[in-house]
């Protein structure tokens, strides 16, 4: 599994709390700067984006992501439909929540969400 990070980016603790929810370590990380200008269009910003990550399609298509999505929502949802076309299927995604008890704010890794498998079960609920 490689993670790509379209968020701030994540603590030691909760990679290895990723590694628990997937049951295997994380092969790589990578930790994207997504500094958006939301005053012009967003798409072409996040395909740059993409692009910009030298990802073969090969790989896009045969590797196993991890997708932790930026915070702002139209961007997330560009960045899904992006990532659908060069993958083939919608990725997985981390949740990430406040961390109960916590002096400060933290998060930590609340759960996977497999898009794709959403999807197919949607399909099924007319």
């Amino acid at each position: 599994m490689i993670i790509l990070n379209f968020s701030h980016p994540l603590t030691s603790e909760q990679l290895l709390q990723i590694g628990a929810l997937v049951g295997r370590e994380a092969q790589a990380v990578h930790h994207i700067r997504t500094q958006l200008d939301v005053s012009t269009p967003l798409a072409p910003q996040i395909t740059q984006l993409v692009d910009d990550l030298g990802i073969s399609p090969e790989a896009w298509q045969q590797q196993a992501w991890l997708i932790v999505l930026p915070s702002l929502n139209y961007a997330a949802g560009v960045l899904l439909a992006e990532l659908h076309g060069r993958m083939g299927h919608f990725p997985a995604v981390l949740r990430l929540r406040s961390k109960v008890g916590a002096l400060v704010t933290e998060f930590e890794a609340a759960e996977i969400i497999n898009l794709e498998s959403v999807r197919q079960s949607a399909r099924t609920r007319r």
